[in-house]
């Protein structure tokens, strides 16, 4: 049983909707006002990026939103970054330190 995301063309909600075989041919009604204007849409989903990836594609002169500072995956890429631009090996200790920044540990040890 697929899973769809319909789009309401009235009130603009979005929400998801088990579709059987049998049903797949009528449009279901929205669930916040019932009109049954609603379109099928594209899913969200996710991907999975490698460190080295993540490493070539940050560029830390560009502005960044407030998602990317809530993602401790972004915790230590601009100094990775940057060591890498210079040609500096930080060594397994400043990995293991931005891994424990990044798990939250580091601040836990602060306090």
């Amino acid at each position: 049983m697929p899973i769809y995301e319909y789009e309401c063309g009235r009130c603009g909600a979005t929400g998801s909707q088990i579709v059987m075989g049998s049903e797949r041919a009528a449009l279901p009604a929205c669930a916040q006002c019932g009109s049954r204007k609603t379109r099928r849409v594209m899913s969200t989903f996710a991907t999975v990026e490698s460190e080295a990836s993540r490493l070539d594609r940050f560029d830390p002169a560009q502005a960044h939103g407030e998602s990317f500072y809530k993602d401790p995956r972004n915790v230590g890429l601009a100094a990775k970054k940057r060591a890498r631009q210079m040609g500096v090996d930080l060594g397994p200790k400043f990995d293991a330190t931005v891994e424990k920044a990044r798990s939250g540990k580091l601040i836990k040890d602060m306090l």
